[in-house]
């Protein structure tokens, strides 16, 4: 169910963007919006915008087995592994680290953009709950996540792991409470028989990923654990399986944004800059 703020108004409408957070500016409105220079579904460019760190990071995992196979599957233990951990495998080596990093930072400006969408969105749907902090603390999440992400990439384990630990450790943190916090509002605020089929589709997915995003990081710690205390070959590349499963898990888990705002419009203006319509 979309927000009625993202509608598009009859007549003289205002000057801000919708929501006030996205390209306001003069000369808003329906015929600023229809005679705008460029016009994509919400979807199409999720899409686009998702595939930038799925194929980035599949590239970076794919060369450093290719090029990289010793070097990135070392560790202080000495003995055989198969895949390269997540941080050895964007950040140590080029050029996997310049993929990485233009994958990240070309996809997040439209991330912060959704983050702010959302959090309109949460506070329609909890309106009448009386709990619209939920939906200011779930957009400072994931603007914290998002925020996290940029840093772990630009600041790699090889040139400032102290940096890159803390920024792994709020990417991992935030992901997993901010998934939780949108399931639990989601499952508070709406009923199953009132849902279109897009919104089941995108709440059925949400809380699958969910499990499979908690469940990933439960194993990724044990084996990194079990690792570090018995030395097995192949457990290491076991803790960057599960890493793998955590990022992907997270990567499908914003991507049911596309179902959430399934009619949305996305309206580029040289003017007015960028707007999120529902129509």
């Amino acid at each position: 169910m979309l927000p009625q703020y993202e509608r598009l108004v009859d007549g003289a409408a205002s000057d801000t963007g919708p929501g006030g957070y996205a390209g306001s500016g003069t000369g808003g409105g329906v015929g600023s919006l229809r005679r705008s220079k460029f016009r994509v579904r919400f979807g199409r460019l999720a899409v686009a915008t998702v595939m930038l760190p799925v194929a980035g990071f599949l590239f970076c995992v794919i060369w450093s087995l290719l090029y990289n196979f010793e070097q990135a599957n070392a560790t202080h233990c000495l003995v055989y592994n198969f895949l390269p951990s997540l941080s050895a495998a964007i950040g140590n080596y080029q050029p996997q680290r310049f993929v990485w990093q233009f994958s990240v930072l070309f996809h997040a400006p439209f991330r912060y953009a959704i983050a702010f969408l959302y959090k309109n969105h949460h506070l329609t749907l909890l309106s009448r709950k009386h709990r619209k902090e939920w939906a200011y603390l779930a957009c400072i999440l994931n603007i914290i996540e998002l925020s996290s992400l940029v840093g772990l990439s630009l600041w790699t384990s090889s040139n400032n792991y102290e940096i890159h630990k803390i920024c792994f450790s709020a990417f991992v943190i935030c992901s997993i409470i901010y998934m939780y916090l949108v399931v639990l509002i989601n499952r508070l605020t709406r009923t199953e028989e009132l849902l279109t089929l897009a919104e089941r589709k995108s709440l059925r997915y949400k809380r699958r990923l969910l499990l499979v995003n908690v469940a990933s990081i439960m194993f990724a710690v044990y084996f990194f654990v079990r690792h570090n205390n018995h030395c097995e070959p192949g457990i290491y590349s076991l803790f960057a399986l599960s890493e793998y499963v955590f990022v992907y898990s997270n990567i499908g888990f914003h991507m049911t944004a596309y179902w959430d705002f399934i009619n949305a419009h996305v309206y580029f203006h040289w003017r007015t800059g960028i707007h999120f319509s529902a129509v």
